[in-house]
Formats: C-alpha cells, structure tokens, sequence
C-alpha cells in the first residue's frame, strides 16, 4: 500500500476544525493522509495542546519572533520541509500567507471560509465578522467552503461546498456554531481526503 499523504495542519486559536480532523482521522473519513504537523502563529494557542494530546507534534512559530513576513514565512516553509509535508490546511488560521508561500505548494493548499464563496470573503473576513455581514444583508442561505489556496485571500479554486440555512431570531454567534457544526467540521476533512487521495495517485 502507498504512504499516506502527510498532513500539515495550521492553526490560530481554540482548534475546534482542528479537533474535526483528528477525529475524522480516528474514524476513517481521513484515510489516505495523516496529520504530522501542527503549526500555531499564536503563543498558547489551545489547538497546540489538542495536537499534544493526540500525539502530533506541535510548533509555535510568530511573526513577531520571526521579525518580517517572508522570516516567518521561511521558518514555516523549512519546518515543512524537514518533515516532508505534501498537504497544508488551514484551520482557522488568520494569517494571510503571500505568493510568494503558496506559490511553492499549488494546489497543496486547503482552507475553510464560512460562507459561500464569492459571497462575504476576502480581506477582511473572518470569523463572527462574516456571519454579521450574512446577516446584515439579509441572506436566506450561507455556508461554508473549502477552497485551495492561492495569492488571493479566499481566492482559488473551491473543492467542496454546503449550505446551512439562516434562522429568523440568529445572532452572529448562534449562526457561527451551525456553520461549524453543519458545514466545516465536515466538509474540512472530506476535503482532506479528496486532496491526500490525488497526492498519492501523483506521486512519481
């Protein structure tokens, strides 16, 4: 049997899509990949510990350690490197990575954005301020997407995509939950396994 494709997962905060991964890993959604790597840019950040209690390796690399963009961007690229990590996903990670990253890595990158893409993305949001601006238009229907990554923030090609349906008396908050619950923690790791299954297929 071929290697499974090695996985990179990074991370800012609380790393609950990081946490829907390693379950889907557990239970076998996740088959032809397995994560190796977990990467924080934020000190403390709690997903490091659900890597450490899932027996990943886990690192912490800031940009203000770091000192510019492109030094944080090469020790994440060097750390990668040197553990041969063919798949990156991004987890809630809120920094924006430059050409001059993912240009190494096409189409080996993946992120989730909360929303349907093209609709509420790009600079500028992330996290609940996507879920108030569904809100503030007035949308019927939102959702998440996974998406490869490319120089354009939430710009290149999506994978998978499903709708969540907008309630009546929902608040940024409680629309945020549904989202994760009904969309990213499944869609993220399905996604995971589309790309780590094309990885070994192109392997030379």
């Amino acid at each position: 049997m071929l290697s499974k494709a090695r996985i990179a997962v990074l991370v800012s905060g609380g790393g609950t899509n990081l946490q829907a991964l390693i379950d889907a890993q557990k239970s076998g959604v996740i088959k032809s990949g397995e994560i190796c790597l977990v990467i924080s840019n934020v000190d403390g950040a709690y997903a490091l510990e659900r890597a450490r209690n899932n027996g990943i390796e886990a690192l912490t690399i800031t940009r203000r350690a770091a000192g510019s963009q492109e030094a944080f961007e090469q020790q994440i690229d060097s750390a990668l490197k040197e553990r041969g990590i063919e798949l990156i996903v991004l987890a809630g990670f809120l920094s924006i990575l430059t050409g001059d990253f993912t240009r190494k890595y096409p189409d080996r990158i993946i992120n989730v954005h909360p929303s349907l893409i093209p609709s509420f993305c790009g600079k500028g949001f992330y996290g609940l301020k996507v879920h108030e601006a569904a809100l503030a238009y007035g949308v019927k229907v939102t959702g998440a997407t996974v998406h490869f990554v490319n120089e354009v923030p939430d710009g290149g090609r999506i994978v998978l995509q499903k709708a969540v349906a907008i309630r009546k008396n929902d608040t940024p908050e409680t629309l945020q939950r549904r989202v994760m619950e009904q969309a990213e923690w499944k869609l993220l790791p399905r996604a995971a396994e589309i790309v780590s299954r094309d990885i070994i297929k192109t392997r030379n």
